[in-house]
């Protein structure tokens, strides 16, 4: 996400992030697999590095990278470990929230102690019947003069215990069909959180169940509009930097793959001279290609509206991006492919828990799953670019 931001801030910044990368992240993928207490040590010296929320726009000092910029970013720190990399960039979908649909004071003073501070924000929209139909959200709000008051029970929040603030979904309790985002800080007396989630996989990140009991704030804090679409513009961006996470944990196969080629025989030569091997790692490299042309077409085109004097009524009207929806169907299903040859290639070595290559399974499945699974994606897909435009709901 990029309003702000320019070349010159920005130069540099890969190489930076895959320099970390190398040192903090991936000699250590047995510490993030874990489930280590959040935030990590790799978290702050991420911020120490300058490298924490490359995307908040310079004009509140942050780096102010572009979406596009921020895909390979992403692979680099999915290659060392996804779940960090997930940790480290999904607040990118509440800070566009902010950006976009917070009046100026309240979104500068967040957006920049976000960047001075390298915090994070979490997002609490999914409660656990209402799942991916956020609609049948039960969390509410009621309006006190000059505060809201709300409470809720939200199911998968991201970062929720150590973020600084609390981006949460809900309807207001005099009119239900009034959905908005509140912006909750996190020391806000009544925030409990239930449990952290023992999650399969991304279990270097940290995903908690979260409970908000008569939390009063200012009415200054309601996000502008209304919060599905809000969070809709939001999940473009979150969406697309999930999909590239498959490309630096496919990557990642890939290079693991050529070195247990280089000293696997198999019929007294190295295996790297196999035809079958040959054939397998080429299917790879292309999926590879397709996964990132994809996610930076997808990103491009996020930065093409956010550079717009005012990004917000255009994406507005368009909500959730036909390229976004496909990078992330189509990296979960690809990623999930990459993980299938790989596995396939280790034998047994492959479903155990002494070779990094089922890390490697177990967190590329996340990718298919979470901000909408396949199914979600494919049902958006076709109710709101495959229905004709007068049938749409």
């Amino acid at each position: 996400m990029s309003a702000g931001g320019g070349a010159t801030a920005t130069v540099g910044l890969l190489d930076r992030v895959r320099a970390f990368a190398e040192a903090e992240i991936t000699p250590r993928s047995d510490y993030f697999d874990s489930l280590p207490e959040a935030p990590t040590v790799a978290t702050t010296r991420l911020h120490q590095a300058g490298l924490a929320n490359w995307w908040i726009p310079s004009r509140y000092g942050g780096t102010g990278a572009g979406l596009e910029e921020s895909v390979d970013i992403v692979s680099e720190l999915a290659y060392g470990d996804a779940g960090f990399a997930f940790g480290s960039f999904l607040s990118i979908l509440g800070t566009t929230m902010l950006h976009l649909c917070g009046e100026e004071p309240l979104a500068r003073i967040h957006l920049e102690a976000l960047a001075a501070g390298g915090g994070s924000c979490a997002i609490l929209a999914s409660e656990e019947r209402a799942g991916s139909e956020l609609g049948r959200i039960t969390a509410g709000f009621t309006r006190h003069g000059d505060q809201v008051v709300i409470s809720a029970d939200k199911y998968f929040a991201t970062n929720a215990d150590a973020a600084d603030l609390l981006l949460t979904v809900a309807r207001d309790t005099g009119d239900d069909a009034d959905f908005r985002v509140v912006l909750v800080p996190r020391d806000t007396p009544g925030v409990e959180i239930v449990k952290r989630w023992d999650m399969v996989g991304m279990r270097g990140s940290a995903t908690y169940q979260a409970r908000l009991r008569d939390c009063a704030v200012p009415a200054a804090h309601l996000l502008g509009g209304n919060g599905l679409r809000n969070l809709e513009i939001g999940l473009n961006a979150s969406r697309i930097l999930i999909a590239a996470t498959a490309i630096g944990l496919a990557r990642r196969v890939r290079d693991l793959s050529m070195e247990y080629a280089a000293v696997k025989q198999v019929k007294g030569t190295a295996l790297s001279g196999n035809a079958v091997f040959a054939g397998k790692l080429g299917q790879i490299e292309m999926l590879i290609d397709v996964m990132r042309n994809q996610c930076r077409a997808a990103a491009a085109e996020f930065d093409r509206y956010m550079a717009a004097p005012d990004p917000l009524p255009a994406l507005y009207r368009t909500g959730t991006l036909r390229s976004a929806l496909a990078a992330k169907m189509y990296c979960g299903q690809a990623g999930w492919q990459v993980a299938t040859i790989g596995s396939e290639m280790f034998g047994g070595l492959g479903y155990t828990h002494d070779h990094p290559i089922g890390k490697l399974v177990r967190d590329l499945r996340y990718v298919g799953l979470v901000e909408g699974g396949d199914d979600v994606i494919r049902d958006l897909l076709y109710s709101r670019f495959v229905v004709p435009a007068g049938k749409r709901r």
